[in-house]
């Protein structure tokens, strides 16, 4: 009768909780690389055509043009492009090659493209900080280049750390997010707000 006892009360507590109940470094790096707003690709927006000195001397646009992908000579600034000077930005043929396939159809024939080169890719769980049901989860995440100019783009591989809040609700632990991270930080705000690590 003793043993009978034991088993339906360990069947209650195991049919009570879930895996989601136990906020374990695992299940918040499943969480946070679950998540939509993390698994967003990196977006390189490049522009032909005339291009303003600022846009044209910024780090990415020189280092396309230290790989060879891109060219500019001097042009009159339009309207809507400044401050002067401005450049006009072409391909090279090795550009044409390197950038053909991460340009999509709509795109072909515009002058500005959207590109997708890399996404984030984490690294650990470095610690978790819980007041009752409210927990702080810290972990550090890189970009991992999907292309050659990715790989450009994102050398080094720089890492990065973030905190983001996360709460437990009657079918376990979620992360937080918009109005509901007003206690802790979202994990869209702990993206933007993430810092290199040394």
């Amino acid at each position: 009768m003793r043993r009978l006892c034991l088993i339906v009360a360990a069947l209650c507590v195991f049919s009570a909780c879930s895996p989601r109940d136990f906020l374990t470094r695992r299940l918040a790096a499943a969480l946070i690389a679950g998540s939509d707003t993390f698994t967003v690709a990196q977006q390189f927006l490049l522009r032909i055509g005339p291009v303003s000195n600022r846009d044209f001397s910024s780090p990415q646009y020189l280092l396309l043009q230290h790989r060879g992908w891109i060219v500019g000579g001097n042009t009159a600034c339009p309207a809507d492009v400044a401050p002067p000077p401005c450049w006009r930005v072409a391909f090279t043929p090795v550009g044409v090659d390197t950038f053909r396939d991460l340009i999509h159809g709509p795109e072909t024939g515009k002058e500005l493209f959207s590109i997708p080169t890399a996404r984030r890719e984490l690294v650990s769980v470095t610690g978790i900080s819980k007041d009752g049901n409210l927990a702080d989860v810290e972990f550090t995440w890189r970009w991992a280049p999907l292309n050659e100019v990715g790989s450009a783009l994102n050398a080094g591989g720089l890492q990065f750390k973030s905190t983001v809040a996360v709460k437990h609700y009657d079918d376990g632990w979620r992360l937080l997010e918009g109005d509901a991270a007003r206690s802790g930080q979202s994990l869209n705000d702990a993206l933007k707000n993430a810092e290199p690590v040394p």
